[in-house]
């Protein structure tokens, strides 16, 4: 039921050009020692139903793009469109404490039009996508950090976006948490086509979720190195294919943040 709910939206919309499209887009910010450039000339499409992961160091304008995606904020120069509005997942759930699970996701089907006697229905459905069946009722502090997670999850597809953006939503979370969470992300990714735009700093994290992972410079953050992760789904973090990769990717990180430190 939930994931005819999910594809519903995918169905009626144009799934030919991108995503979203980032085209020569450069980001500075004032501070006392004057402009400081934090994104350089990035040029990056996101295709539609593609998962890509931005990774990077500490400080590499990650966020910060993710955020010009979102349209937070306007990027210095350069452009990007996306194939609608995008949905936005942080790494707080930023859930309301007064409402419950149920009301969470009914607030963002009210922002979107979706009549009152229609919103506890989809609600559910969309619980039931992420796999927290009965939750409806819940109130925030009766669910743990992993479940509140999936709710804002479900809140973020009820945005009916063709574009899910999240910003190291997992980075909190314990280890076995964050991995039951991969795979239902990974799950939730392919049932419903959406595309994902994910930040993160943990490589291995990259490698186990991503179809193409985009390697970010220490700032200012340029596109450094791209690769296309050909591991069959469903992958484990433990996977011998994924440590091999991520082992590559880290040695690329590794020359990127060496690069940095001697400027």
């Amino acid at each position: 039921m939930a994931t005819t709910l999910a594809k519903a939206a995918v169905d009626g919309t144009e799934t030919t050009g991108h995503a979203a499209r980032i085209e020569h887009v450069s980001k500075s910010f004032a501070t006392p020692a004057g402009q400081q450039l934090v994104l350089d000339d990035i040029t990056l499409d996101v295709a539609p139903g593609e998962f890509v992961t931005l990774l990077g160091a500490s400080g590499c304008g990650k966020s910060t793009l993710l955020n010009l995606v979102a349209g937070l904020d306007k990027p210095s120069s350069g452009e990007i469109s996306t194939q609608g509005r995008p949905a936005l997942m942080f790494q707080e759930h930023a859930l309301f404490p007064w409402l419950t699970a149920g009301k969470n996701i009914e607030l963002a089907l009210k922002l979107r039009g979706i009549p009152k006697a229609d919103r506890r229905t989809r609600a559910e459905e969309l619980l039931e996508l992420v796999r927290l069946n009965g939750a409806y009722d819940k109130r925030v502090h009766e669910l743990s950090g992993g479940m509140r997670q999936r709710v804002a999850m479900a809140r973020a597809l009820a945005q009916d976006s063709q574009l899910l953006l999240m910003d190291e939503p997992f980075a909190a979370l314990d280890a076995i948490t964050r991995d039951v969470l991969h795979d239902e992300l990974t799950r939730i990714w392919r049932e419903t086509n959406v595309s994902v735009l994910f930040v993160t700093h943990n490589v291995r994290e990259a490698v186990r979720l991503a179809e193409r992972v985009v390697l970010l410079s220490s700032r200012p953050g340029r596109v450094a190195h791209e690769w296309r992760v050909g591991i069959p789904q469903p992958r484990r973090i433990e996977d011998t294919a994924v440590a091999e990769l991520s082992v590559e990717i880290t040695e690329q990180l590794r020359g990127e943040i060496r690069r940095h430190g001697q400027h």
